[in-house]
């Protein structure tokens, strides 16, 4: 499809698969009203990223109304404002980790209850021994609005790619924006299976060698086009026959 508004071709193409995430994301019940954030690097273009208008729901946003903002929040595309508590987390670790192409931080029941439990995610089921391990987690310190925060959480997620806040909810990072929805995927089935089984009684905890080998073999059933690519690509056509109105 032509782009609708002038960008690179790049650009479009990025701008066409964060419109489809949110969509995506709205679709599995993972929105909250007009709040939290999907944020992706700008192709070729240093120091700008693609983030929702804060005004609009999931279910609204479109390739077109996303808007383009600086590493330090300024808008340099785009008719909508953004939400600080978006630009002021995304930007600290798109500003200071090179690898994290794509950002979301969601807002989701289950998430939110296991990042409010002194244990966190447990190694009691399928998906959570894909994390064991691999999870940094941050007090709780307010609203994210303020810059001095951003050492903190970046010294808690150390070499990790998710950051459970604490009390709040998950930070997923990805080197594309088909690893981070892959990961929010698993992660969120996770928690969701944490949560019923705790609710059921005591919950069989796998352990550390069998987590071992079972991290180890992850890499050996990854579909086609790298990791998440092919995910991203069955959710896109299931949204598609729903509202394309994403694309525009």
């Amino acid at each position: 499809m032509k782009p609708r508004i002038e960008c690179s071709a790049e650009e479009w193409e990025a701008r066409q698969d964060l419109a489809a995430c949110y969509r995506i994301f709205d679709h599995l019940g993972w929105s909250e009203s007009i709040y939290n954030h999907i944020s992706v690097r700008v192709p070729g273009e240093a120091g700008a990223f693609l983030i929702n208008p804060f005004g609009l729901l999931y279910s609204e946003v479109t390739a077109s109304n996303l808007v383009k903002i600086d590493i330090d929040g300024n808008t340099l595309a785009g008719n909508y404002p953004v939400n600080k508590a978006g630009f002021t987390q995304h930007a600290y670790f798109h500003r200071h980790l090179d690898w994290a192409h794509a950002i979301c931080h969601t807002h989701t029941t289950e998430t939110m209850a296991v990042c409010s439990t002194e244990h966190g995610l447990l190694p009691t089921n399928f998906y959570a021994c894909n994390f064991i391990g691999q999870i940094g987690y941050h007090d709780f310190e307010g609203v994210t609005v303020r810059a001095e925060e951003g050492d903190r959480l970046l010294a808690n997620l150390a070499d990790k790619r998710i950051l459970m806040l604490r009390n709040h909810g998950p930070v997923v990072m990805g080197r594309t924006i088909y690893e981070m929805f892959l990961q929010t995927w698993a992660l969120q089935r996770a928690c969701e299976i944490q949560c019923a089984t705790l609710a059921m009684g005591q919950p069989i905890h796998v352990g550390t060698d069998v987590i071992g080998v079972h991290q180890r073999d992850l890499g050996q059933v990854q579909a086609p086009g790298g990791a998440g690519y092919a995910d991203f690509q069955a959710w896109k056509r299931r949204i598609d026959r729903i509202d394309p109105s994403w694309r525009d």
